[in-house]
C-alpha cells in the first residue's frame, strides 16, 4: 500500500501515462515491462510498478506500437533537460569543428599552399615595419636643422616654437618605434598560428577525420606596446 506522500506522485504518473496512451495510435494497447526486481508484467494500461522504467506498448498481434518512457520527477526532468542541452551543445561544437577542418583543408590542399599564405601574411607585417623605419629616417632628417638651431641657445631656454617642434619630433619617433615593436610581436603571433595550423593540417592530410583533433589554441593578437624610453 503506497504511503500518502506517494499517492500524488502515482496519480501524476498515471495521468501522464493516460495522456501518452491517448496520443498513441488508435486501438487498445498492451503494456509490458520488467520491474526493477526482474518481474515481467503485462497489462491493458500503463503499469504503475514500472513508472521508473520504460514500458513497451504492443498491438494485439504482438508488434510494437510505441514506447512509454520512464516517468521523471521534476528534479529528474530538470537534470535530463540540462544533460540534453549539454549534449546538443557538444554536437554543435563537433559539427563546427568538422566544418572548420574541412574549410582549412579546402583553403590549404597542400603544404606549398599553406607556406604561400604564411609568406603573404608575413610580408604585410614586414612592409609595415619598413614603412616605420623609413619614417624614422625622415624624422631624423627633420630633427637635424632643429638641433642646429638649438645650438644657438646653449645655456638658455629654447624658444617655445622650437621646443614644441623638437617635442613633436621626439613623440613621432617614439610612436614609430612602438609600431615597429608591435609588428615584431605580430610576426611572432603569425608564425605561431601558421605553425599550429600546419601541424593540424599534416594530421588531416594523413587521414585524421575532420573534427577529431583538439582545437587550435587561439593566439592572442599583439597588443599595442607602451612607448619605450630610448
Amino acid at each position: 500500500m503506497p504511503g500518502p506522500r506517494l499517492l500524488p506522485l502515482a496519480a501524476g504518473v498515471l495521468a501522464a501515462a493516460a495522456a501518452f496512451a491517448e496520443d498513441a495510435a488508435p486501438g487498445k494497447g498492451i503494456y509490458t515491462c520488467t520491474t526493477p526486481d526482474g518481474r515481467k508484467l503485462t497489462g491493458d494500461r500503463p503499469i504503475p510498478e514500472c513508472t521508473s522504467r520504460e514500458q513497451r506498448v504492443l498491438n494485439a498481434d504482438g508488434s510494437q506500437r510505441a514506447t512509454l518512457p520512464p516517468f521523471l520527477s521534476p528534479e529528474e526532468r530538470a537534470a535530463k533537460e540540462a544533460a540534453d542541452r549539454r549534449a546538443a551543445a557538444e554536437r554543435v561544437a563537433q559539427q563546427d569543428a568538422m566544418r572548420r577542418d574541412r574549410t582549412l583543408m579546402l583553403r590549404y590542399p597542400n603544404e606549398a599552399a599553406h607556406e604561400r599564405a604564411r609568406h603573404a601574411a608575413m610580408d604585410d607585417a614586414n612592409k609595415a615595419m619598413k614603412l616605420s623605419e623609413r619614417r624614422i629616417q625622415d624624422l631624423a632628417a627633420e630633427r637635424k636643422p632643429l638641433l642646429e638651431e638649438a645650438e644657438f641657445y646653449k645655456g638658455r631656454p629654447l624658444p617655445a616654437k622650437l621646443k614644441q617642434a623638437m617635442d613633436a619630433n621626439d613623440a613621432s619617433i617614439e610612436a614609430q618605434h612602438v609600431l615597429i615593436d608591435n609588428q615584431k610581436a605580430e610576426l611572432v603571433r603569425l608564425n605561431a598560428r601558421f605553425d599550429a595550423e600546419l601541424a593540424r593540417l599534416k594530421k588531416l592530410w594523413a587521414g585524421a577525420p575532420p573534427g577529431s583533433l583538439p582545437p587550435i589554441a587561439e593566439t592572442p593578437a599583439a597588443t599595442p606596446s607602451p612607448a619605450p624610453k630610448r
